[in-house]
C-alpha cells in the first residue's frame, strides 16, 4: 500500500491542477531573502496555481527511498535553488545547499488513504530556508477553501478525519509546530538542520508524473540540471532501501533505513537525544550502538522494565520497539511529530529484531 501511495502523490499534483494555471511571474527571490517572511505562501510564487499544484520554474519536486512517518500524511516535496548557484554533494548527511534555497514540503491527507488522489486535503506547507546565518523555518496554514496558506509561526491545531490505509477511521488534530518547535527533530548540534536530502536518500528515480520529462535517478538529473555540483553518478552513490519494498534490500537494511531517517535525526552523537547512547544512523554500524545488547542509561517507566534497548530474537522484550509502539507523551518515540503508531514501521522493526542472533545480525 506505501509504494502504491508514493506512485500516487505525482499524480495527485497534475490531476488536481486547474488546466488553466497562466504563466507565472518567477519564484520572488526577495521575499526568500526577507527578514520578515510574507503572510502569505503566495507570494514566494514557487507555484504556478492558487493549490500549489503545479511547481514553477527552478522549483524542483523530488522524493526519498524512506521518508519519516508523520501520523501517515501524504507529504509534496519540492527544493528551489537560486539561478546559477548549486548544492555541493555529500556522501554523509545532507547535502550543502547554498544561501537562498528553500526545501518545501506539503502536508496532506486524503479522504480515503486507500485512494490518496482523490479529495486530498493540504494541510500545511513548512518552508526551510537557508540564510547566510544557517537555516530558519516557516509554517504556513492552509485554508479550507484550498486557494491559500497563512503564515503560523505559532503554529496551529487542525481537525482532520480521514480512513487510513487499513479502513480505519481516523480523526486527529494535526499539530503544526512553531518556529521553536521545528528544531525539536531539526536539530544538529544545535543548528536547525534539513532532514531527509541526503544521497543515500535522494539516490532513486523521481516520478515522471510531475512532469512530461522521461523518469530518472533525482542524483542524475540534479547534476545535468545544474543543481548539484560534485556528484559522482547515482549508480556509485550510496542508497538506502524502501523500507517497505522487500525487492528494494535486505530485513535489516530496511529496518536500518527506517530507523535512519525515523530515529536518527535525535539518535546521534551530535542530536539532542545523544544522552541516550543510541546512534541510528546509517553510517553506524556497531549493532550496540543500535541499542543491541544495550541496556538503558535510566530506567523509567519508558523502559517498561526491560534490561535492553534490543533484545536480540526478542522484540516483546525490547525497549526500541515498545516505545515505537506506545502513544503515551511520556513513553512514546518519536517523542513529537506523530500522534498515531505507525503500524508498518512497527511491524517492520519487530520482525527484524524477531530474526537477529545474539549479535544483532539478522539470520538470512
Amino acid at each position: 500500500m506505501r509504494r502504491q501511495i508514493l506512485a500516487a502523490l505525482a499524480t495527485v499534483v497534475l490531476a488536481t491542477a486547474s488546466a488553466t494555471a497562466q504563466d507565472a511571474p518567477p519564484v520572488n527571490t526577495a521575499a526568500v531573502a526577507a527578514e520578515r517572511p510574507p503572510e502569505l505562501l503566495s507570494a514566494y510564487h514557487f507555484f504556478r496555481d492558487a493549490g500549489a499544484r503545479q511547481p514553477n520554474e527552478q522549483v524542483t519536486p523530488y522524493d526519498l527511498n524512506t521518508p519519516l512517518y508523520s501520523d501517515g500524511a501524504l507529504k509534496f516535496r519540492y527544493v528551489f535553488i537560486p539561478a546559477g548557484q548549486q548544492a555541493q554533494y555529500r556522501d554523509e548527511g545532507v547535502f550543502e545547499f547554498p544561501v537562498g534555497t528553500v526545501l518545501i514540503k506539503t502536508f496532506a491527507f486524503a479522504a480515503d488513504m486507500r485512494q490518496p488522489t482523490e479529495n486530498v486535503r493540504f494541510l500545511e506547507t513548512r518552508l526551510l530556508i537557508r540564510r547566510a546565518e544557517g537555516w530558519v523555518a516557516y509554517p504556513y496554514v492552509w485554508n479550507e477553501a484550498q486557494t491559500e496558506a497563512r503564515l503560523s509561526p505559532i503554529g496551529a491545531n487542525i481537525p482532520v478525519n480521514f480512513t487510513n490505509e487499513q479502513g480505519q477511521a481516523i480523526a486527529l488534530d494535526w499539530s503544526v509546530p512553531n518556529r521553536n518547535q521545528c528544531k525539536g527533530c531539526h536539530d544538529l548540534a544545535g543548528e536547525l538542520t534539513p532532514i531527509g536530502p541526503s544521497a543515500r536518500n535522494l539516490n532513486r528515480d523521481h516520478n515522471a508524473a510531475f512532469s512530461d520529462v522521461v523518469a530518472e535517478n533525482q542524483i542524475d538529473a540534479w547534476t545535468q540540471d545544474n543543481l548539484l555540483s560534485g556528484a559522482p553518478p547515482a549508480n556509485e552513490a550510496p542508497r538506502v532501501p524502501r523500507a517497505f519494498d522487500p525487492a528494494s534490500g535486505s530485513l535489516e537494511l530496511r529496518a536500518r533505513a527506517y530507523l535512519d531517517v525515523n530515529c536518527a535525526h535525535c539518535h546521534n552523537p551530535q542530536g539532542p537525544a545523544h544522552t541516550s547512547g543510541l546512534d541510528l544512523r546509517w553510517s553506524q554500524h556497531q549493532p550496540i550502538a543500535w541499542g543491541v545488547g544495550k541496556r538503558p542509561v535510566a530506567a523509567g517507566r519508558g523502559s517498561a522494565g526491560f534490561e535492553f534497548a534490543i533484545d536480540p530474537g526478542h522484540p516483546e522484550r525490547s525497549i526500541l520497539l515498545y516505545r515505537m509502539g506506545s502513544t503515551d507523551p511520556g513513553v512514546m518515540m518519536p517523542e513529537t511529530g506523530r500522534q498515531l503508531v505507525d503500524e508498518p514501521g512497527t511491524a517492520l522493526i519487530e520482525e527484524w529484531i524477531a530474526h537477529m542472533d545474539a549479535e544483532g545480525r539478522v539470520r538470512e
